[in-house]
């Protein structure tokens, strides 16, 4: 059975594109907020989640202080997206749970290397 992978990201280019270059080996399903994925969460758990940090209504690092905080949620692999390339963002994601960051624009190898070696 294909492992699940939730891409969480408010720019439909960066959906296409990790969705593109995952399907293959995974199932994926995109969504444009952390609101959305909260609420699919109720519905279907997947074996990792990359996570946009910045997105309206809620952004990743509040998206991830919630799922920490649900029990059958809180071990659900996350990796963040981000344009930032301050260290401070990397420390704060490791503070709150996740296993990293990925930089943008993502480079495919990057992407898929982390996702084969985390899920």
């Amino acid at each position: 059975m294909q492992k699940l992978i939730f891409i969480v990201d408010d720019n439909d280019s960066n959906l296409t594109m990790a969705a593109s270059a995952l399907d293959k080996d995974y199932k994926v399903l995109t969504m444009p907020s952390a609101i959305k994925m909260l609420s699919l969460l109720e519905k279907k758990q997947p074996d990792m989640i990359l996570l946009d940090i910045e997105m309206p209504e809620m952004t990743g690092f509040e998206a991830i202080v919630k799922l920490k905080e649900n029990p059958n949620w809180k071990n659900i692999p996350v990796v963040f997206l981000t344009g930032h390339e301050d260290e401070s963002i990397q420390l704060q994601a490791k503070e709150l749970g996740a296993l990293g960051v990925i930089h943008k624009p993502v480079k495919l190898a990057v992407l898929l290397d982390y996702v084969n070696k985390n899920i």
